[in-house]
């Protein structure tokens, strides 16, 4: 039988953001050392979509909030690589996220 405790655990996924990577961090390292603190379903670099690189920052999903937890409190701060991750909850897109207008171009480049 299921316990209750356990129950939001097959419903809600929490989504980690990490930033300040260094380009060579790959998803399967961060699957790695965000594993040493539970179950990650999944890791995902934020690339550029011209250059194919990556833009120094990404996404983790973990199934258990409190393994989640552990895991940015435990590394928020670390060194990886020679950069000090910053790691936290990620906070969902609000609607003035996507109402943001476009971007003016520069042609001063």
């Amino acid at each position: 039988m299921l316990e209750l405790n356990n129950f939001s655990n097959f419903f809600f996924i929490m989504n980690i953001y990490v930033g300040n990577l260094h380009y060579d961090v790959t998803e399967d390292y961060l699957k790695t050392i965000f594993g040493e603190y539970g179950v990650v379903d999944s890791a995902k670099i934020i690339m550029d979509k011209y250059s194919g690189k990556s833009k120094g920052f990404g996404f983790i999903e973990m199934p258990n909030d409190n393994e989640a937890q552990e895991a940015v409190d435990g590394l928020n701060g670390s060194e990886v690589k020679g950069r000090n991750l910053k790691v936290n909850l990620a906070r969902e897109k609000s609607e003035s996220d996507e109402k943001r207008p476009p971007r003016k171009k520069s042609y001063n480049r």
